[in-house]
């Protein structure tokens, strides 16, 4: 995503090459950039009318350059990675000739370009370098590092919010040799660390950390911190590292940077120790998302809860209770299912065992009211630390641990199937699978098996027919 932009003439005659409609989906628009493999473009979701990048890799080349398992590595790391500030990969797709990766579309282009008019101002740079640090912090707890972090891999939407891209030099932890370091030369000159230079291995995560501090210093100061015409002696600056901080540059600041580009690996900044100093946590605020059908979702501050109502909900009738919620808009009637949802949920009618268990997904039936069930899911969430999202008929269970794929999310839905008998479908939303199945087994399926038991919410053994 990060490569350069041509100018649409040129954009014109590099797409002749693509289909007006690829695999039947996305209507192609003009070249955004290009690299030795790859050529981005601009394309729209027909269905969904939204903007999308398309990366096309040429299966051909890649395959000369022996690239197949660094393309497979950058798939694998691009859905490991999902959070605000990192471009998102929404699929990826294949052809006999072609590989598709569809992204979001950055709108605002490179950091680069920004910078490139001149220095930022202080507030404004602090919060790129907030923005970035939160998601390195995100990438490195996930064992991913970057490894060429610079302001033309960093681009800006809409909302000048920032988003990190081009993983295509990035590693993960399992690449990590016997002495615990990697050894593979790699990042822009400007930006790489000392360390790299000295080719006797490095720790990642403090190799991304000194190209943050770099990339800060570009942003306040508008030039590099370690420049010269011949490369070799820019080397020399770096190893040594030699800088200067402009008079513009508060005390505070430099203190930071100074830790940030310490060629003493034992001294330079760690992520926590970066989001405990002064100078970077003036106004940050930290980021709240989760994983919906498949995007990354900021948590709003508005955001429709019902815990306000938990005190007066205790004194109402189940009827009363619901009704009340539906009033005031926050528990909508759930949606309801035909004869061929349920056809397509499962295996013939037959769903006596409560749980039909997918592995990504369970299904629940119950005559139990609905504010019962969600209620019952909110305990499941307390006994366990997890947080709650609730709207409409739609329950999120987020977990906080955070683990190498994320942390646990679920998403539980209710479907009215007829006017006493509803289903509760369970999915996981992010995080690891086997934790997410460990979770249902010994937290979620009993707890949902002892509402069928509490009276008034027992569980049919399968969808009744008309003649019953």
């Amino acid at each position: 995503m990060a490569d350069r932009p041509d100018s649409d003439k040129k954009s014109e005659s590099t797409r002749k090459d693509m289909p007006a409609l690829l695999l039947g989906r996305y209507e192609i628009g003009k070249l955004l950039g290009h690299g030795t493999f790859a050529k981005v473009y601009h394309a729209r979701n027909i269905k969904s009318d939204e903007g999308v990048a398309i990366k096309v890799i040429d299966k051909e080349k890649i395959l000369k350059g022996g690239l197949i398992a660094h393309i497979k590595r950058e798939i694998s790391i691009l859905r490991r990675v999902r959070h605000p500030n990192i471009v998102q990969l929404f699929e990826v797709m294949a052809t006999k000739t072609k590989i598709y990766f569809v992204m979001e579309y950055v709108r605002g282009g490179e950091l680069f370009k920004k910078v490139s008019k001149g220095r930022l101002k202080e507030e404004v740079a602090r919060k790129y370098f907030q923005q970035l640090i939160s998601a390195v912090s995100f990438c490195h707890a996930r064992g991913v590092y970057h490894r060429d972090l610079k302001p033309e891999n960093l681009l800006l939407d809409e909302n000048g919010d920032l988003k990190v891209s081009d993983f295509g030099l990035s590693a993960v932890s399992d690449q990590i040799r016997q002495d615990g370091l990697f050894h593979t030369f790699c990042g822009t000159p400007a930006y790489v660390a000392p360390e790299v230079l000295a080719r006797k291995g490095y720790e990642a995560a403090k190799v991304d950390i000194w190209s943050c501090g770099v990339i800060l210093f570009v942003l306040m100061a508008g030039y590099l911190p370690f420049h010269d015409q011949n490369i070799m002696a820019m080397y020399k600056k770096i190893y040594k590292g030699e800088f200067r901080c402009p008079r513009w540059f508060s005390p505070e600041l430099v203190r930071l940077l100074s830790r940030l580009l310490d060629t003493n690996l034992e001294t330079r900044f760690t992520i926590p120790e970066i989001m405990e100093n002064r100078w970077f946590k003036k106004r940050y605020k930290h980021i709240k998302f989760y994983i919906e059908d498949d995007k990354v979702c900021n948590v709003e501050d508005d955001t429709q809860d019902v815990d306000s109502l938990s005190d007066q909900s205790q004194s109402e009738s189940d009827s009363e209770f619901i009704e009340t919620r539906r009033k005031m808009g926050s528990l909508p009637r759930p949606a309801s299912l035909n004869a061929f949802d349920i056809i397509s949920f499962s295996p013939g009618f037959d769903l006596s065992g409560l749980f039909e268990d997918g592995g990504e997904e369970a299904r629940f039936v119950s005559s139990a009211p609905v504010s019962k069930i969600i209620s019952k899911l909110e305990d499941i969430a307390k006994l366990v630390s997890f947080s709650v999202r609730k709207k409409d008929c739609r329950v999120s269970l987020e977990g906080t641990r955070e683990g190498v794929k994320g942390p646990l999310t679920i998403a539980a839905e209710v479907f009215e199937l007829t006017t006493k008998l509803v289903m509760v479908e369970v999915k996981r939303k992010g995080g690891d699978k086997t934790e997410y199945e460990e979770f249902c087994n010994k937290e979620l399926k009993p707890a949902l098996l002892n509402l069928k038991e509490e009276p008034g919410a027992g569980a049919p053994s399968h969808i009744p027919s008309d003649s019953e």
